[in-house]
C-alpha cells in the first residue's frame, strides 16, 4: 500500500507492556523493524476498522452499498464478497409487506 515516494510522518504513542511485547513477537517473526512492524499493524487495523464499520452501516441501513464499500475501499464486488463470507445480512424485507407483495403477485398472474 505504500509508494516510495510517500512521505513518512513521524507518531508517537503510549502503550501498555503487552502491545509492546506483541509488537516485538511480530518484529522477530518478520524480521523488521520495530517502525516497520508498526506501520504494518496500523495499516491492517485501519483496513479492518473501514471494513467493519463499513458492514455495520449497511447492516443498520444507514448506508447504501456502494457508500459502504467506498468506506470500505473496496470496489462492489469485492465488498459484496466480504458481505458473503461474514455473513451480513442487509436486505431487509418486513414479513408483511412480503405476504402483500406475494398476494399481489398471485392476483396479477392468475394464481
Amino acid at each position: 500500500m505504500y509508494t516510495t515516494a510517500m512521505v513518512l510522518r513521524p507518531l508517537a504513542t503510549r502503550v501498555p507492556r503487552e502491545i509492546e511485547q506483541e509488537i516485538r513477537d511480530i518484529m522477530d517473526f518478520l524480521g523488521v523493524e520495530k517502525a516497520q512492524a508498526v506501520r504494518m499493524i496500523l495499516e491492517m487495523g485501519i483496513s479492518e476498522w473501514r471494513k467493519r464499520t463499513a458492514l455495520d452501516l449497511l447492516r443498520e441501513g444507514e448506508v447504501t452499498f456502494a457508500k459502504a464499500a467506498k468506506l470500505a475501499k473496496l470496489d462492489v464486488w469485492d465488498f459484496a464478497d466480504l458481505v458473503r463470507d461474514r455473513k451480513v445480512e442487509w436486505v431487509t424485507f418486513p414479513v408483511g409487506e412480503l405476504r402483500e407483495d406475494a398476494k399481489k403477485t398471485a392476483k396479477a398472474t392468475g394464481e
